[in-house]
């Protein structure tokens, strides 16, 4: 491709320039800084510091810089008495913090020549650090997009969740099938992190009710646990960008009430005498335990009711210090449940309320409903929590009594309204009655919350239409769309810095400081200068992809050849196994003819399976063995790669994303809630190649048809194609590629050494292909023919390229916290302007 590759040298050292002037001063004030935070912190000499020493002692030193605005902030918001925003979140997927707090704090090129005099590389310390392994995929990245945005904006707030010791598990592949192995990125400690020993609280579980006459007409409720958990605090400063505003992520460990049992250690039972201690400290183990067993259903309860419990205690001690009463709580504070992992927070607060602080039930479920605030992630039963009635009677017995009376208040009201709908009734009550008796958390959430949002239009208005279609009529005002957005601190400053140059020359430095001033890029979309600037940049960042991918899987791949991202969560309805069955239909064609003028192509995937998802681990096994067979045939030569890059995380995609020319975001329509990978790529310059599914529909109307590839069904196709069933076989018959290359997996093509390995997903396809991966294939596979023919104009392109950057500075989410904190937390926010 000519623009691709037309890279003068001279071209490739002005983009990896650049770093502005710094004032010695500064130089000089952080090397004394970093070279005491060696002596006194860390405890090394200079002579014999290790590259992870350099490391630890810097953190510390940006991390000293970074208090003091820290400490300002919170008591600014005592002062003033604002209202706090509280984010409660299973998951904060924060990567890693030593270029984003640099970033952010406008000090990155400082610490660069200031670690340059001391003789040590930064970016070599940027590779040494962990991902925090606090997260799984795009909930918990939003969530620590939001707490970003929330500081950038000067929203006083906190996030709430779990200080994961092992986070999900690392991802090793042993010929090609997934291993789970435990995440250790705490073994060599977390400079960014505060210790809060004083900050502890007591989470109760089983355990009895009591009684307690008041009156002759009243009683108060005691909850007298069976067991207690100690909720340890543990604080990271989350910095808004250029220092604005730092706000906190607390993180809860949890602890042992009575660590060790002496009297049993001393009578000979050591492991015994340590039980109580393992049982506690599981909770805060490892993120998303497998839930397929009883004890990890009960696990995985535990964990949530265990940080939501700490992070409203924590938080009403604060509201009552800063306001001397708990009854102006729903005018001070708005909490966020970021989806239904937190929703017991519904029920506890009104035990706080009723029980701790006496408010009568009218007041406390007022004030409840005033405080809290819902955002459904997803429509997928599997996501929308149950629990089973015996367990939660069993391990949360008060809250068990507080939601059945919720329940019983709200279907007696439905009843007067709606009388004799038993339907109706089934549909909004609390409990499930047709599954074993199970809460349903969701709706919970729904009626504790006054606000519920979705996160993107058509997820929104799916919520209306299917799950919460009986509660949105109830409640026709409740549901609201705020949109997805990403940071594009990270996911364009930092991930990409050689692009950010480009345009901060092209368009100005206001580009860094309001997301809507990459709109003036459009006139730049079709010169030819720029664009030889703009693909000179990607062609750099290929470069850099192709070597981690050399180093990591020994497959060496061509920079020049379209580079075709898949990098999401494994999942079935996210269609990882559409995608590899193409690249199987192209390395089909190109054995056929390989003579034609092909575009090259490098597929590349990323991503994990939950542990017990066994067909998800089924078809990475598949993208392994078909990039084994693909990659050494010698009659594709560089015309087709596939490469699956392990242990997916923040860090990899940094490197991904900048490097991709196709984004996949081809999930079963009606199925994607939003997406916020096809922010990342669109920012980056990608183009997409998608269904009209979760934020994909609003990024088409922004980005255009003509620069982006739609194909597939639409939601209400999906839907109208799975009432005729789910079999495929009117449709493989009527496609012979797909027939090709479903008789080549089946048949063991790919899998020589088990040729029946893939005949059970094939039968899936051919029989129940609820995720309608065969009635997309066709217009997918043509889609993808379509991407080879832009390619091979590379003027149409990279005008296509620039006008996705262009166009995508609605998806900044700066703009999805100006819409929370004015639809739905009722706070100010900064509204923009270069501090």
């Amino acid at each position: 491709m000519e623009l691709e590759t037309d890279v003068s040298a001279n071209l490739a050292d002005e983009l990896d320039t650049g770093v502005s002037a710094n004032n010695d001063g500064d130089v000089a004030a952080l090397q004394t800084a970093i070279l005491d935070k060696l002596t006194y912190v860390v405890g090394k000499r200079r002579a014999i510091a290790t590259e992870r020493d350099w490391l630890m002692a810097t953190a510390y030193a940006v991390r000293d810089r970074i208090v003091d605005r820290w400490l300002a902030g919170i008591n600014a918001t005592y002062q003033s008495g604002s209202k706090r925003v509280y984010y409660l979140s299973l998951e904060f997927l924060i990567g890693r913090l030593l270029f984003d707090n640099l970033n952010n704090m406008d000090s990155l090129n400082t610490m660069r020549a200031a670690l340059a005099g001391l003789d040590v590389d930064l970016d070599k310390l940027r590779a040494l650090e962990p991902d925090a392994a606090l997260g799984n995929g795009g909930l918990g990245r939003l969530a620590a997009c939001f707490m970003e945005s929330m500081a950038t904006l000067d929203i006083p707030a906190y996030g709430y969740g779990i200080r994961y010791e092992h986070g999900l598990f690392r991802q090793v592949m042993k010929n090609g099938w997934q291993q789970e192995f435990p995440e250790d990125w705490l073994a060599l400690g977390n400079p960014w992190e505060f210790h809060r020993p004083e900050v502890s609280y007591s989470v109760g579980f089983g355990g009895a009710i009591e009684a307690v006459p008041i009156s002759e007409a009243a009683v108060r409720h005691v909850w007298h646990p069976a067991e207690t958990i100690e909720a340890v605090a543990y604080d990271t400063p989350s910095v808004g960008w250029r220092g604005r505003r730092v706000n906190t992520l607390r993180l809860w460990s949890a602890r042992s009430a009575d660590p060790l049992r002496l009297d049993a250690f001393n009578h000979g039972d050591h492991a015994g005498a340590l039980a109580e201690q393992v049982r506690a400290e599981s909770i805060s183990k490892v993120l998303y335990p497998s839930d397929a067993t009883p004890a990890g259903q009960e696990l995985r309860l535990r964990q949530e009711y265990f940080f939501v419990s700490a992070s409203l205690q924590d938080l009403v001690r604060r509201h009552i210090r800063a306001f001397g009463h708990i009854g102006n709580l729903a005018e001070k504070t708005s909490i966020q449940l970021n989806d239904t992992h937190p929703a017991i927070g519904v029920a506890e607060l009104m035990r706080i309320l009723l029980d701790l602080h006496h408010i009568p039930w009218e007041d406390a479920w007022r004030m409840t409903r005033e405080t809290f605030s819902y955002t459904n992630h997803t429509l997928l039963p599997e996501a929308l929590e149950v629990w089973p009635v015996p367990l939660m009677e069993r391990l949360l017995p008060r809250h068990m009594h507080i939601i059945y009376l919720i329940n019983a208040l709200h279907l007696g009201q439905v009843r007067k309204e709606h009388p004799g709908d038993d339907a109706m009734l089934s549909s909004v009550s609390m409990i499930d009655e047709h599954q074993g008796r199970r809460v349903r958390m969701s709706h919970l959430a729904f009626l504790g919350s006054h606000r519920v949002n979705g996160v993107s239009a058509l997820h929104t208005g799916l919520m209306r239409e299917t799950v919460f279609r009986d509660l949105h009529n109830l409640f026709p005002d409740r549901i609201v769309n705020v949109t997805n957005g990403i940071a594009f601190r990270r996911w364009l400053h930092e991930a990409n810095p050689r692009l950010t140059r480009l345009l901060v020359d092209t368009v100005g430095p206001r580009v860094l400081d309001d997301e809507n001033a990459l709109e003036k890029l459009r006139p730049m979309a079709n010169d030819r200068a720029f664009q030889k600037r703009f693909a000179a940049s990607r062609y750099m960042n290929k470069l850099a992809l192709s070597d981690l991918i050399r180093r990591e899987l020994e497959i060496r791949v061509d920079p020049a050849a379209i580079f075709d991202v898949h990098i999401k969560r494994i999942h079935e309805y996210k269609r990882q196994l559409l995608n590899i069955l193409e690249a199987i239909a192209l390395y089909n064609a190109v054995r056929a003819r390989p003579m034609d003028d092909w575009a090259p192509r490098v597929k590349i995937f990323a991503g994990k399976a939950a542990a017990s998802y066994h067909q998800a681990k089924l078809i990475i096994k598949l993208i392994h063995d078909v990039a084994k067979v693909i990659n050494s045939d010698p009659t594709v030569r560089n015309i087709l790669k596939i490469v699956f890059l392990p242990n997916y995380s923040v860090s990899l995609a940094e490197v991904i994303i900048p490097a991709a020319d196709v984004s996949e975001q081809i999930s079963t329509a009606g199925m994607e809630a939003s997406g916020t990978g096809n922010m990342k790529f669109a920012l980056n310059g990608a183009l997409t190649i998608g269904t009209m599914d979760g934020a994909n529909i609003e990024l088409h109307e922004r980005v255009g048809d003509d620069n982006m590839f739609i194909f597939g069904l639409t939601a209400a196709q999906v839907e109208a194609r799975r009432l005729m069933g789910n079999s495929s076989e009117d449709l493989i018959s009527a496609s012979p590629v797909l027939q090709e290359v479903l008789a080549s997996v089946e048949s063991g093509v790919f899998s020589p050494d088990e040729p029946d390995r893939y005949r059970g997903l094939v039968n899936a396809l051919r029989y129940h292909d609820y995720f309608l991966v065969c009635a997309d294939f066709d217009d997918y596979f043509a889609k993808q023919r379509n991407i080879a023919d832009l390619w091979r104009r590379p003027e149409d392109w990279w005008q296509a390229s620039i006008l996705n950057t262009a166009n995508v500075g609605w998806f900044s989410s700066d703009r999805s916290i100006r819409e929370y904190a004015d639809l739905i937390w009722d706070v100010p926010a900064y509204q923009g302007g270069e501090s």
